[in-house]
């Protein structure tokens, strides 16, 4: 399986909400495990993965915080907050509302003032790519959002769900236009558990721009901060033998990214098989939709063929999907320490 390989996603595979609305724990989602040095594929509850991993592995979560990032902006169209740039402007989206969702709008033209709730004034200043404009609000953007803002919605979503529902328990700083969901599960007895079994847990902050993106369309640039003690704790990690696990894709891009380069800020990295691994072993991510560049990724980790049997796997054995859907650990092959470049 490639990322440029479609597969059908039945509708009911598609979470239409928080696992605690079906009556379940955070931690109470289902956990599909893939061995690349065995080639296995094996069902799990979310809650075995401190008898997964080995004491000496170290898991990397991302801090940032979901805002409130969707403004309505009259009955024609809802204005999607992305990413905060250096110079005070944004990176947003306008959508036109359509039944519980939104689609693309392609009929903006700049220069153009939008009135927004509250007597705000957003000015597009011009495109940034084939969907974001670069813009900039009249006031403060995050008080703003937090004021009139709600939680970017899909289709798929049963009914609106509160703010708290699209937040982490490692959030501390908002940025994040959408969850960074694969971090949604742990509860903190997950992560007492797996510090009483020798596994350390480290923070990197990437604010996650929009992610509903178009099938073959690359992530955008997006704002990130590996913190020297979580730098220092990979090397260590590798050097002692042990394994880094992302948990969710925008830490294998931060790190990534911090392993080439300089340890915070914009990255427009793309991790693919060909751009290989420099810092991430094993990834505990969510399931993605075919032809999106999360697959491009994880081919990363699984060769091709063991990535199409965990999907494959995934479909028949009723895994669900999307932000608040069950997750996949993706355990790499054994092999000799690996160091932090320098």
């Amino acid at each position: 399986m490639t990322a440029t390989v479609d597969f059908a996603l039945p509708a009911e595979l598609e979470a239409q909400g928080p696992p605690e609305s079906r009556g379940l724990p955070r931690d109470g989602v289902r956990m599909l495990v893939s061995r690349a040095a065995s080639g296995t594929v094996t069902d799990h509850s979310f809650t075995d993965l401190p008898r997964l991993l080995l004491p000496g592995d170290l898991i990397v979560v991302n801090t940032s915080r979901t805002m409130p990032a969707a403004v309505p902006a009259g009955p024609g169209l809802t204005v999607h907050f992305g990413t905060a740039l250096p110079d005070g402007t944004w990176l947003i989206e306008p959508r036109i509302p359509q039944g519980k969702s939104t689609i693309p709008n392609d009929l903006v033209s700049p220069p153009r003032i939008i009135p927004l709730p509250g007597g705000a004034e957003l000015e597009l200043l011009g495109r940034a790519t084939a969907r974001l404009w670069h813009a900039k609000l009249s006031v403060a953007v995050l008080p703003y959002l937090l004021r009139y803002g709600k939680p970017i919605r899909y289709s798929y979503a049963a009914r609106p769900w509160p703010l708290e529902a699209y937040q982490t328990i490692f959030g501390r700083q908002y940025g994040s236009a959408e969850m960074p969901s694969a971090a949604r599960p742990f509860s903190p007895e997950v992560v007492t558990e797996l510090v009483t079994r020798g596994v350390t847990i480290a923070p990197i902050t990437l604010h996650c721009g929009v992610s509903s993106l178009e099938a073959d369309e690359d992530p955008y640039p997006e704002q990130y901060d590996v913190p020297p003690a979580t730098a220092r704790l990979v090397d260590l990690t590798r050097r002692s033998g042990g394994r880094v696990i992302a948990a969710g894709t925008t830490v294998v891009r931060a790190l990534e990214t911090a392993a080439r380069g300089p340890q915070a800020g914009w990255t427009s990295l793309v991790v693919t098989e060909e751009t290989g691994l420099h810092a991430a072993d094993g990834l505990l991510t969510g399931l993605h939709e075919s032809r999106s560049s999360h697959l491009r990724m994880l081919a990363a980790f699984h060769d091709a063929g063991l990535l199409a049997e965990c999907y494959e796997a995934a479909v028949s054995h009723g895994y669900l999907w999307h932000e608040f859907g069950d997750v996949h650990l993706m355990l790499p092959l054994a092999g000799p320490p690996r160091a932090w470049p320098r």
